[in-house]
């Protein structure tokens, strides 16, 4: 067929007159056409040169993200080579919590015991994923128990061998002696878990119809009017108990002297129990110099240290001019209360005379220090904002957080005073005065700074005394409460919910149910955990955790594997206290840092001598060189390994091997994450890291 012949016409001078194509082939019709205009042509070349700017920027956008994904992985490859860097090093020096030469809060032969029995665990799952390996090669996969149970009963006597016999006889003794209690007590944590997660549901539930209502503790117009028209200022005692904590005592201090309250009606005890000498100098001068500032702040210390904290404040509370103050704000060492923190508290006492207690909410200087900070500061953002804030506002009871709050000194004499019986004096203090009908307000809006332990060995320590305390207290106040001449639902909210639930129940089948009974499954299969309960409903509490902090949502699945992690040491210290075990009468002080008050020590020398002109200051210069030889000496703390921590990774992660034998994808991912999160705690690489 002959192509088609075009005959162009019109071309510079022809421009805009009509172009004729004239076609050879009689079967194409004529088709008249518009010469096209020089800006058509313009146009066109604009189009070409911008696909060509478009093309060179898309090849640089492409460029560019390389270089970011070349970056990112030379990055990640950095860190693993650091963090096989360090773990190595912390395996070659051996050090581990077994030589910890500072004091522990768990006696050794508990602790001993512990490690014994999960070690026991591991070597026995080492011992199963070894046979189970062997039979799976043997033939011995079939997909349900029944099958196997099935092949038992089945196959022709002598003609399996020796392994097989073995195996088919441990599958009966899985079938008929382990599996049944292994699932009963699976069944009642379960129950348990499901319990403590409906608890959790309707503390949220309240948490979002408090906000939905927008309700919140609003002292009487009058009680404001007094302050700010009339003047009237109750008298406030201010104590602040420490003990060897230099690092903080500076910004405590300062924040109270500068709390906005006539100074007449304010008297500020610094009850120091250091017992080092340099510590104990420090605190003095800085006493000292505000009291030449005109603050009126006394400097108290005890002879005896008994109690610890609760003797401390015991023996503030016992001079003779204490009678005259009508309230007492307590703040430990590293609370830095806003100015206004009084003048917002107090008039939520004026004309409620059955309020004993104003409690503030913390906030974190440190909150993003690192990874540990930050799934402590989510764990506590949800205890303030959601427990304290619906058990303030429905029921009028929480525990006292031990700082950061106002107690009517009435309350506290009628309740007893503070008892040195427990580790844990501020809930021991609540209990009594609820139980002697005294009510709690809880302020989330009015905050105090404070700062998180950083390192793992602080924040273990912290939780052990928070864990083994309400035990202690529970043995001793179940009469009381018994006894009380409450409501009975008080009685039932106190003894269940507020002791047994969130206190007991919760570390128990934390620690059983996914640390002990989850990995068993792997080994007896006829033992069976559901899906939901290995991963729907604990992503959904840790969904409605997150919730206070919405910007700690990429932490989700790190903060529900952590708590898992944390429930052994919670695990530990409940037993302790609960059967009084080890030492759980024994005070740990946390670890400070003093990240918001480091200052240059010079000049704090300097500053205290300009301000004591032509006095001699002897001590001075030994009390500089002591400082600096004791921060040197504090620089030298190490980094150790934990050893129950790593014995339960090794247990969680031989029994996600054996879950890859029978195909259990959810069991085997939870066990997988969940034996790493271990691992990296038991080598202590989720807090500070020192050496």
């Amino acid at each position: 067929m002959a192509l088609p012949s075009f005959n162009w016409w019109g071309k510079g001078s022809h421009k805009g007159t009509p172009v004729v194509v004239t076609m050879e082939n009689p079967n194409w019709s004529m088709v008249e056409l518009e010469a096209p205009s020089e800006s058509d042509f313009q146009t066109t070349v604009t189009q070409e040169k911008a696909r060509g700017k478009n093309a060179k920027q898309l090849t640089w956008v492409l460029l560019l993200k390389a270089h970011r994904a070349a970056g990112c992985l030379t990055s990640v490859a950095s860190t693993l080579f650091s963090l096989g860097s360090t773990i190595r090093r912390r395996v070659i020096s051996g050090r581990t919590d077994n030589n910890d030469s500072t004091p522990s809060t768990e006696n050794n032969t508990v602790k001993t015991r512990f490690y014994n029995c999960i070690k026991s665990f591991l070597w026995l799952s080492l011992l199963l994923l070894g046979f189970e390996i062997a039979a799976y090669f043997k033939g011995w996969h079939y997909g349900a128990p029944k099958l196997q149970l099935q092949y038992i009963f089945t196959a022709p006597f002598g003609v399996r061998d020796l392994f097989d016999g073995l195996y088919s006889r441990w599958v009966l003794i899985r079938v008929g002696y382990l599996a049944p209690p292994l699932q009963f007590l699976a069944n009642v944590c379960i129950i348990l878990f499901i319990v403590q997660s409906l608890d959790r549901l309707v503390l949220c539930l309240g948490c979002f119809w408090i906000r939905f209502k927008k309700i919140k503790p609003i002292p009487k117009q009058d009680a404001i009017v007094d302050l700010e028209e009339n003047g009237f200022f109750p008298m406030v005692l201010v104590q602040i108990p420490m003990c060897n904590e230099k690092e903080v005592y500076q910004q405590s201090i300062a924040a109270v002297c500068n709390l906005d309250w006539p100074k007449s009606k304010i008297l500020i005890q610094v009850l120091d129990d250091s017992d080092e000498p340099t510590t104990q100098l420090l605190i003095k001068e800085e006493v000292h110099k505000w009291q030449q500032d005109g603050a009126r702040i006394v400097y108290r210390q005890r002879v005896i240290r008994d109690g610890y904290k609760a003797g401390n404040l015991k023996s503030g509370m016992s001079y003779s001019y204490v009678k005259e103050y009508e309230f007492v704000a307590i703040f430990d060492a590293d609370f830095q209360p806003a100015p206004d923190f009084l003048k917002r508290t107090i008039p939520h006492f004026k004309d409620n005379e059955d309020v004993g207690l104003v409690q503030a909410r913390w906030s974190f200087v440190n909150k993003d220090e690192n990874l540990l900070t930050r799934l402590q500061n989510v764990n506590l953002s949800f205890h303030f904002e959601v427990e304290q804030q619906v058990n303030g506002v429905f029921i009028n009871f929480f525990g006292f957080n031990g700082t950061a709050g106002v107690w009517r000194i009435k309350a506290l004499e009628e309740s007893g005073g503070w008892l040195e019986r427990t580790t844990v004096e501020d809930m021991d203090i609540a209990v009594r005065a609820h139980l002697h009908g005294w009510k709690f307000v809880f302020l989330n809006d009015v905050e105090c700074q404070c700062e998180l332990p950083e390192s793992y060995e602080a924040y273990r320590k912290q939780q052990h005394r928070w864990h083994s305390g309400p035990m202690q207290l529970f043995r001793l106040c179940l009469p009381d409460i018994i006894r009380a001449k409450i409501s009975m639902w008080k009685k039932f909210n106190m003894i269940f919910l507020f002791f047994l639930l969130r206190k007991l129940i919760l570390p128990f089948y934390s620690f059983t149910l996914f640390c002990i009974i989850l990995p068993m499954t792997m080994f007896i299969p006829e033992a069976e955990l559901p899906a939901w309960v290995v991963c729907y409903i604990p992503a959904t509490m840790s969904f409605l955790n997150i919730l206070p902090t919405p910007k700690s949502f990429p932490f989700i699945v790190p903060y529900l594997l952590f708590e898992n992690t944390m429930s052994v040491t919670k695990f530990n210290a409940m037993i302790s206290g609960l059967f009084q075990l080890g030492s759980a009468y024994e005070w740990v002080v946390t670890k400070k840092s003093g990240r918001s008050s480091e200052g240059d020590l010079v000049s704090l020398v300097e500053k205290e001598t300009k301000q004591q002109r032509g006095e001699s200051e002897p001590n001075l210069d030994e009390t500089k060189t002591d400082i600096l030889r004791e921060q040197k000496s504090r620089q030298k703390k190490h980094n150790r390994m934990y050893t129950k921590e790593l014995a339960l990774a090794f247990l969680l992660l031989t029994a996600s091997a054996r879950s890859l034998l029978s195909a259990q994808g959810i069991h085997f991912y939870f066990l997988l994450f969940q034996g790493i999160s271990f691992l990296l705690v038991g080598l202590d690489l989720i807090g500070e890291q020192v050496l």
